[in-house]
């Protein structure tokens, strides 16, 4: 080891030639390898203290969150994190919730296209639209496209605000949920005159055939509070969860997963997928009797375990497809789903799309229709028609399905 003029250390490093071998010139990534070794080797302990304390500052240059991170305490993170609420970055940002498709584990929340569902008690978010989901920063990063020292002095300005609504709160039970399978078959099926049969006839308007078509395949059963659960089953056809709905309840089992909902032939060769239950005997019940069709519901999401459910089914020769999920934005995302989902395995593809939002909209549509028309061929009085029903009875006087099989709407195949 030298000492240069200028100060910095030179090294020579000799290595010994192999015995018997043809001499050649060491790579140059070798040299640059043993070199460094060396260096580090010979160096001061400060000078390589100082080497780590240098690149630690470029890999937190490099990531904004950990140079933020850095300046602000981990414990007024996690106080932000618990003072603001998912929902207020939302209402901020003009976000309107949709009651009618929010529960108190999940709120829905729109502006325009765009849809967060805010999870977790207001800790939590995710977007259905695509792969996007994490904490309060993580949201206002996502929805301002901002860094996130930008997105921390966000979340911090919003302290103390007040939602539109109250936050819905719940306890939480401190006792462990049953087995799924056991809380399934301590239920009763519904029967005429329950509380189930009661919301499904003249709360949902699901006629009494496609009911008891339910009851006996065994997806059914009585829930608390009049309202009905509608199981979930895997490849197997065990019952893994079940979507809740009811007068004044919707959601889905604690502790439960999200396959699919089955209604039908399990041979079938045509698959129509809804996003609910009630939207798939909803709609089973507007193209009537149909052999060999299943009506599937994704139950609202579209988890790892449904994707590969559908996929396992859609391998089948011959298959057909149909998208028949709602008439919105969430509901077109889904059916694109289905199409590269049928691209993918060879299967042909439809889409039939609700002339109004879902599908239980349009057969409670017809069904009022059906009575006003009763009505007044009894001399009675016609009750006027609410407003969802004039505007979808021009489009129920054809049938939904055309003679030939194709569906009234249709877009690919």
């Amino acid at each position: 080891m030298n000492i240069s003029p200028a100060g910095f250390i030179e090294t020579r490093l000799f290595l010994p030639l192999a015995t018997c071998r043809p001499q050649g010139k060491l790579r140059r990534s070798t040299s640059l390898k043993l070199l460094s070794v060396a260096c580090s080797a010979l160096a001061p302990s400060a000078l390589r203290g100082e080497l780590k304390v240098a690149r630690k500052i470029r890999e937190s240059r490099r990531d904004g969150r950990s140079a933020a991170e850095e300046n602000m305490i981990r414990e007024e993170l996690e106080a932000l994190r618990a003072k603001v609420s998912c929902e207020a970055v939302l209402e901020q940002a003009g976000y309107e919730i949709d009651m009618k498709e929010s529960t108190r584990r999940a709120v829905k929340y729109r502006r325009g296209g765009s849809i967060v569902i805010v999870t977790h008690d207001g800790r939590g978010w995710f977007d259905p639209l695509s792969d996007e989901k994490g904490d309060v920063f993580g949201l206002a990063m996502f929805l301002e496209t901002i860094p996130f020292p930008t997105a921390a002095g966000a979340v911090a300005s919003l302290v103390g605000f007040q939602l539109s609504r109250p936050e819905w709160r719940f306890s939480r039970s401190s006792r462990p949920p049953e087995d799924i399978a056991e809380r399934w078959r301590i239920r009763r099926a519904p029967s005429p005159g329950s509380g189930a049969w009661r919301y499904l006839r003249w709360v949902r308007w699901i006629p009494p055939a496609i009911v008891r078509q339910a009851i006996r395949e065994c997806v059914f059963r009585e829930g608390p509070f009049g309202s009905m659960w509608a199981a979930h089953v895997d490849s197997h056809g065990c019952v893994v969860g079940w979507e809740e709905r009811g007068p004044d309840w919707r959601g889905f089992s604690t502790g439960g997963s999200k396959v699919l909902f089955r209604l039908g032939p399990g041979d079938a060769s045509r698959l129509c997928v809804t996003e609910t239950a009630i939207d798939a005997m909803s709609l089973a019940a507007l193209e009537g009797p149909r052999a060999g069709t299943l009506y599937l519901s994704t139950g609202g999401g579209w988890s790892p375990a449904t994707d590969s459910a559908l996929a396992a089914l859609a391998i089948r020769p011959g298959l057909t497809l149909v998208a028949a999920t709602d008439a919105n934005t969430q509901g077109d995302v889904y059916a694109e789903r289905l199409r590269a989902l049928a691209e993918a395995s060879g299967c042909d593809w439809q889409r039939l799309r609700p002339p109004a939002v879902d599908w239980n909209e349009v057969l409670q549509s017809r069904e009022k229709e059906k009575q006003e028309r009763k009505i007044e061929k009894k001399g009675g009085p016609a009750a006027c028609a609410p407003a969802a029903s004039r505007e979808a009875s021009p489009g129920m006087r054809r049938p939904l399905t055309r003679p030939d099989t194709r569906p009234a709407t249709r877009e690919g195949s």
